[in-house]
């Protein structure tokens, strides 16, 4: 059963029947019809938007030196990073996020954010819900439907299917690589019960001279022998796991990307004007990082592919590479010299972001596209002996732009040194229910079947919060 309620009707003059009704009743001392319409003019009408981009930091990035600084704790738990003034008085953010503190108006910062779990796992931040299967390192958190919970973006490709034709609804530019993957432990486009139709698509955007779909690299979209070879090795490998449901309509939305140009320019960075390249860091070498190399132009790539017609691209953010700490690589899991990991990591995230939202915001795009950045938890307020920051799910941080969603203001706060929320706690399925909202979906009277054919609703209890719409 699904239930999703339209925008209000309106007569061929352009009267909604809502205020039709309002007419209907001024014989009963109501306002004068010139009061309602020019009620009805002056009131903000809050479309529907287009799309989102989510940005993945995993690892668990720490909200004490991000958004929400404790200057007057003690050493052990304040740190070495300062707050600094924003364009919103009476804001204060981290020292190196200059560019975010100065377009702090077009930002929303949640310091109360709840309902994790102690698990180095990106499931909850894609899909809403903290249960799933057991992974690799990731134990089974019983509570799950049959199939497993869908992704944001495939729940918008199931409700509200492909807004430019060849174009998916749900792009992944997160790595697919073994390494990668074991962080984020979960696919971020998985579509859980609704099916293999309704799966992000994967862009490997580990080498950009090689980017590739679903494993065929871009410079051979035109060998279309090679590319139904590829769909037909997907479909036996979900025929062979019983998972063989909504085949048919990947492999339609797979030819209408082959035979549209469309994805394929949104990836091609070479297209892009030099003066946005530079906006967004790809202008200049980066001595002090491995290789010289950043992941900045992640996010450059989620403006082109949103603008080309996706409705959900999720990127997971690191400095390059991303991939274990163990290993050498880099993800947001600071157990240890968090101050010199976050002097290397927070001017990048500073730039690429700040570009992400002043780029849309040119554009005119970013009244009509969402943008959500967070990680799977928080980190500890007292600083251990490496001078690292712990795991700590009982309060995390949360940055919203654009997306109609009110802005320029502070959500929530922590208790003294940050150990939980005290004012305004905020669970993270309440901005789920905030975005499914703008992009028109009703959280209170949809429901979706699993796999058992049990009705399954989105967000549980959780609504859209009025701070932000």
């Amino acid at each position: 059963m699904l239930t999703i309620p339209g925008p209000a009707t309106r007569f061929c003059d352009g009267v909604s029947r809502r205020t039709w009704l309002k007419i209907g009743g001024l014989g009963f001392g109501g306002l004068a019809l010139p009061d309602i319409l020019r009620g009805e003019a002056q009131s903000p009408r809050r479309e529907r938007i287009k799309g989102v981009i989510m940005v993945l930091l995993p690892g668990g990035p720490s909200h004490l030196d991000m958004y929400d600084l404790k200057p007057d704790a003690p050493t052990e738990i304040r740190g070495e990073f300062r707050p600094i003034a924003t364009s919103v008085p009476g804001i204060e953010i981290c020292e190196l996020l200059p560019h975010l503190a100065g377009m702090a108006e077009k930002l929303t910062f949640v310091r109360s954010l709840m309902g994790f779990i102690n698990d180095h796992n990106t499931h909850w931040c894609t899909t809403g819900w903290e249960s799933h299967e057991a992974m690799r390192a990731s134990p089974l958190v019983p509570g799950f439907p049959p199939g497993g919970w869908p992704s944001l973006g495939s729940i918008l490709s199931k409700q509200l299917g492909t807004r430019v034709a060849g174009v998916p609804s749900c792009v992944d530019l997160t790595s697919v690589e073994p390494d990668a993957r074991f962080i984020l432990r979960t696919a971020p486009g998985q579509p859980g019960y609704l099916g293999a139709a309704h799966a992000g698509f994967e862009v490997d955007a580990v080498d950009r001279k090689n980017i590739r779909l679903n494993g065929v690299d871009l410079t051979r979209l035109g060998d279309r022998r090679a590319l139904l070879t590829a769909f037909d090795n997907f479909r036996r490998r979900m025929e062979s796991v019983g998972e063989s449901d909504g085949i048919d309509e990947f492999h339609r939305q797979a030819f209408d990307v082959l035979t549209s140009p469309r994805l394929a320019e949104a990836l091609d960075l070479s297209q892009e004007d030099p003066a946005i390249r530079k906006r967004y860091g790809l202008d200049r070498a980066y001595p002090g990082e491995r290789e010289g190399r950043t992941h900045l132009d992640q996010f450059l790539l989620a403006r082109r592919v949103i603008e080309a017609g996706a409705r959900c691209v999720t990127l997971a953010f690191s400095r390059w590479p991303f991939g274990r700490m163990l290993q050498g690589d880099f993800n947001w899991d600071w157990h240890k010299d968090n101050f010199a990991e976050g002097r290397g990591a927070l001017p990048l995230f500073d730039v690429g972001l700040s570009a992400l939202i002043e780029d849309l915001d040119r554009r005119e795009l970013l009244d009509e596209i969402a943008v959500v950045v967070w990680g799977e938890f928080g980190r500890t307020p007292k600083i251990n002996g490496n001078a690292g920051r712990d795991h700590w799910p009982q309060v995390a941080g949360a940055l919203l732009a654009g997306g109609g969603m009110k802005s320029g203001q502070v959500i929530g706060s922590t208790t003294r040194w940050g150990e939980e929320p005290k004012a305004r706690p905020v669970h993270f399925r309440e901005i789920f229910a905030t975005i499914y909202q703008r992009l028109g979906i009703d959280v209170a009277s949809t429901l979706l079947q699993d796999l058992a054919g049990r009705p399954q609703t989105l967000v549980g209890a959780h609504r859209p919060m009025p701070e932000l719409v």
